[in-house]
């Protein structure tokens, strides 16, 4: 199989025949999906050769022949060993088109070994370029249909589906089945309604009005995709802005006084948490006590004001008005191997089984896509976007394990013979109601171990009270206090990504600060996705890649788009954050940095600057005794902020899997007391402390750090004084996991103390331990981060 495909080797083509093709060639407008897939994913772009720090003048593309590589097409660099000489870039670095992280091999190389490494994958490569494709055509697709209908098209369609339903109100969540954070485009039900694709978000649509609730993550972005005219955004968490709940009860108690009868809130079961409609019918009972609306007509018991209606047999209200819904995907699950897992199928559901005994529970029922995940030792790609997790619901009883799903996610022969030897039965996916209902039926004794927090209501209804066991499912923290080889992958997947970052930081400072030209936002993301890409074991991102120019980035969660209006492009008088991560096989990452390239930044942003980075050190540097919560730490980021009268938004840090979601629960750090959930030993978090001045800039900073025992000689022996202290008493402390640098020179020196300077240099000592032997001396992404991790120059 060949490298490249005939689209990119056409375009590679054409690039270097040209030395100097612009951004804005029209080669680029000749690409299929597909080949952009190939592009992204096998890295073969013109511009990306360009990204490693070479000119387009150094390359000469080379057709045939055996001696190629072994390859049917591939590139060779003019002035290369094989032509019996080497060159340099205009960074002085030794030219080659990526530096390699992990030599092997038995060529010379660094070029050779790079497609050597490439040619054993390449039907890897292919698969996530058909992956990476079909996303894109996916997501194109949600957004092309909801631009055909105007807003004032759109509700107009969805009220009159609700007058044929009988329903006052229709509620359109973010969720799929699995209360998924991604969701598939065919669940993109809010997007396409109201335009905005931000993560989190509800939408409520009455008789006459439209309102999105969102969080301060979205607001900005949220601000900018509604049509005003018709929707209004109701900033939760805001001073006066109700909650979905209390907004309904509200509306339900107005709508009883005026017509004499309840309100009906229409919802579809299926994408509604089993927590969610409990809250509800609760807010809709109280809000009839409060107004006393029985004794109004000599009635002691409180009228029914509101009813929820799933509209049961009836398809969701949106897919009625969504003309060419996307199909849902059927991508197949891949075995983990257990050298990343660290234990088996049949170890894990051992230990359910015995919390099962504990918990009196005939049945646990699973449904979040990363809990099954992890459960059965699999992943997939494609059905969640920049998330590992295909599609199914999991039931282990006492003498029966069972993955519900479709029959291509199991049809390889590994993949079925790993269920096989887990004893594990498949059954169809939509099966999984009405084998709760027959587990139930077959003995009055039978309980349900359900999480209705992470559950859907149309599973939850089918549970009678007395038979539900309603408590954080056992495989939630199994999954989130990794043992030692979950561990090693994450340590490993964050160097590597540091090697990335180094190649990627060298070329864009070559570009912006060397080339003196501007850099898109969009090919930011490509180049940087194009250099993790490059790494050992690559998947895909792990999440839609934040690249925020000046303002964009004080949109928390911003995207972006060709074609958009917001999108910018980096020079030396803006700064940038990018909040990026990847999917590697044994590991996921998300890291994010502000960079300026220019002289100053100005007085207000260097402060800034300076304070969310002391935030970041002072939760870094915390030791705190066992089953401490995690909004307890969440000051300590807050704190020189506080001081001047500055804040954020978000919080502070969350969980992360081991090749799995980006985020994952259950803990946090977080100014929310409503998740008490303690920190424990094995547990990976994210330190991401912010600011963000809307209209000018945003600046975060953000580590992933892992959960130690203080004394357990992990990172070095403690001084046995300290020992003695925290002996009858388990103390945690983060040991640091990113291993990315932090630009120095947007510190402000006078308002750091010593020990935060101190651990600045011990932070960057760190990170060239670790980094440097994956990169190649003397080249860009080496000098680069050798000059990122000097030591920063002090006061005397």
């Amino acid at each position: 199989m060949t490298l490249f495909s005939r689209a990119a080797a056409a375009l590679l083509l054409s690039t270097t025949a040209t030395t100097a093709t612009p951004a804005s060639s029209p080669h680029r407008s000749l690409l299929s999906k597909k080949s952009l897939a190939v592009l992204l994913v096998a890295t073969t772009s013109a511009r990306a050769f360009s990204s490693a720090g070479l000119s387009r003048g150094n390359y000469n593309l080379v057709a045939g022949g055996g001696d190629s590589f072994g390859i049917a097409s591939g590139l060779a660099i003019k002035n290369s060993p094989r032509n019996n000489n080497r060159s340099t870039n205009s960074l002085g670095g030794t030219l080659s088109v990526i530096t390699n992280t992990r030599g092997g091999g038995s060529f010379t190389s660094p070029f050779a070994r790079t497609i050597q490494r490439f040619t054993s994958r390449s039907a890897t490569t292919e698969q996530s370029a058909d992956v990476a494709s079909k996303t894109i055509d996916s997501m194109d697709k949600v957004k092309a249909a909801a631009s055909k209908m105007s807003a004032a098209e759109k509700l107009a369609a969805m009220r009159s589906k609700m007058e044929e339903s009988g329903v006052d109100v229709y509620l359109v969540p973010s969720d799929d089945p699995h209360l998924s954070e991604y969701v598939p485009a065919a669940y993109m039900r809010r997007g396409f309604l109201t335009n905005f694709h931000g993560s989190a978000g509800t939408a409520v649509v009455t008789m006459d009005k439209a309102y999105l609730w969102t969080d301060s993550r979205y607001f900005a972005e949220a601000s900018l995709n509604l049509d005003s005219d018709h929707w209004d955004l109701m900033k939760q968490g805001q001073p006066k802005v109700p909650t979905i709940n209390k907004f309904l009860s509200e509306l339900a108690t107005s709508h009883f006084q005026t017509h004499s009868k309840p309100l009906k809130v229409g919802i579809d079961a299926y994408v509604h948490s089993a927590s969610f409609a409990s809250d509800m019918n609760e807010a809709f009972e109280d809000a009839a006590k409060d107004a006393d609306l029985g004794s109004a007509n000599g009635d002691s018991t409180p009228p029914v004001i509101a009813e929820i209606d799933t509209l049961d047999g009836k398809p969701n209200l949106v897919d009625a008005i969504w003309e060419g819904r996307p199909d849902l995907p059927k991508n197949p699950f891949s075995v983990q191997p257990y050298e990343y897992t660290g234990m088996t199928v049949s170890e894990k559901v051992a230990k359910i089984r015995s919390d099962m005994n504990e918990k009196k529970a005939s049945l646990s029922v699973f449904s979040a896509l990363d809990d099954i995940a992890y459960l059965f030792n699999v992943r997939c790609m494609g059905d969640i976007e920049t998330c590992p997790v295909g599609i199914a619901y999991a039931t282990i009883s006492h003498d029966a394990v069972t993955l519900y799903c479709d029959d291509e996610k199991v049809a390889s022969e590994e993949v079925a013979e790993h269920m096989k030897e887990a004893g594990v039965t498949i059954a169809p996916y939509g099966n999984i109601v009405g084998e709760i209902q027959a587990h139930l039926a077959e003995d009055a004794r039978n309980k349900v171990w359900l999480d209705n927090s992470r559950s859907i209501y149309a599973l939850s209804r089918v549970i009678p009270k007395s038979s539900l066991v309603d408590a954080q499912n056992p495989v939630t923290p199994m999954k989130a206090c990794k043992n030692e080889a979950e561990m090693d992958g994450m340590r490993r997947a964050h160097i590597v990504d540091g090697a990335a970052m180094a190649h990627f930081m060298a070329w864009l400072e070559n570009a912006i600060v060397v080339e003196g030209r501007s850099v898109s936002e969009v090919e930011i993301d490509e180049v940087l996705t194009r250099f993790r890409s490059e790494q050992p074991g690559f998947k895909e991102v792990s999440f839609p890649t934040i690249a925020g120019v000046g303002s964009n980035g004080a949109i928390v969660h911003y995207r972006a788009a060709e074609g958009s209006d917001l999108l910018k492009e980096l020079d030396t008088t803006k700064p940038i954050l990018i909040d990026s991560g990847g999917q590697y096989e044994y590991g996921t990452t998300d890291v994010t940095r502000t960079w300026f390239f220019g002289d100053d930044p100005g007085e207000e942003f260097r402060d800034m600057y300076t304070r969310v980075l002391k935030g970041n050190i002072g939760v870094d540097n915390m030791i705190f005794p066992e089953n401490t919560p995690g909004f307890v730490l969440d000051v300590f980021a807050r704190k020189a902020l506080w001081e001047v009268g500055r804040d954020y938004g978000h919080g502070t840090g969350h969980g992360v899997g081991a090749a799995l979601n980006v985020h994952e629960g259950p803990h946090s750090i977080s100014p929310r007391w409503a998740n008490k959930e303690v920190l424990r030993k094995g547990m990976v978090t994210s330190n991401e402390p912010g600011f963000y001045d809307d209209g000018n800039f945003g600046i975060r900073i953000e580590n992933l750090l892992e959960i130690v025992e203080v004394n357990n000689g992990a990172n070095g022996e403690e001084p046995p004084a300290k020992k003695q202290k925290t002996d009858g008493k388990t103390f945690l402390k983060f040991a640091k996991l990113t291993m990315i640098p932090i630009q120095k020179n947007l510190i402000d020196i006078d308002i750091m103390t010593k020990a935060e300077l101190d651990w600045l240099d011990a932070y960057h000592q760190e990170v060239l331990e670790n980094v440097t032997p994956l990169l190649e001396e003397g080249s860009p992404a080496m000098k680069w981060l050798l000059k990122s991790c000097e030591k920063i120059e002090r006061k005397m």
